[in-house]
């Protein structure tokens, strides 16, 4: 039985189809720039073509998409992020159906570096722009600080995984999580 066709007492769907695929596709196309980094130009540019599409692709269903793909459902402003950092700190934090607001902070994060990332390598690529310094240097910087971010974000996931008692890698599989409880943020 497919994931997506599961019954409804397997959880609840909350990652579509889209958002899994996009995900796993972004985590192959970095891996893959990141790795050929030294070795492989060809490879590499590829790599980061792929991540600049699924980016424009992730822009576009993060306003038309499901619900909880939805930039709406999920981005919340540095009150509310800060407001659960803290709460994440004490061991407070409600556990959010979809992503949660620091997990939003992330995603806009990630997206935001990733694209930096991807723009400074195709800049690279062109004649007004290859070999500039600040070009390269950008470049590097945002690659740099796409792969910490990557380290934050996994971080994030292991520590929320841990403390709601639900394996999110899973979840990012299947697209389901469990139905919510009581004290849960739909």
């Amino acid at each position: 039985m497919a994931a997506d066709d599961q019954p409804e007492s397997a959880g609840v769907r909350v990652w579509d189809r889209v958002v899994r695929s996009f995900h796993w596709a972004l985590v192959l196309s970095f891996a893959t720039a990141w790795l050929t980094r030294h070795s492989s130009e060809d490879i590499h540019h590829w790599a980061g073509y792929a991540a600049a599409a699924l980016i424009a692709l992730r822009l576009v269903w993060g306003i038309l998409g499901t619900p909880y793909a939805r930039f709406s459902q999920f981005v919340r402003g540095p009150a509310a992020v800060l407001s659960y950092l803290c709460a994440m700190l004490s061991g407070r934090e409600a556990r959010h159906i979809g992503h949660n607001p620091a997990g939003g902070a992330m995603v806009v994060a990630l997206i935001a570096v990733m694209s930096a990332t991807a723009l400074t390598g195709w800049l690279m690529t062109m004649d007004a722009f290859f070999g500039v310094p600040w070009v390269e240097a950008a470049h590097s910087l945002a690659a740099h600080g796409l792969l910490l971010l990557v380290l934050v974000h996994i971080g994030g996931v292991t520590l929320a995984s841990f403390r709601h008692r639900e394996n999110l890698v899973r979840a990012m599989i299947t697209g389901r999580k469990r139905e919510a409880e009581q004290a849960d943020i739909p």
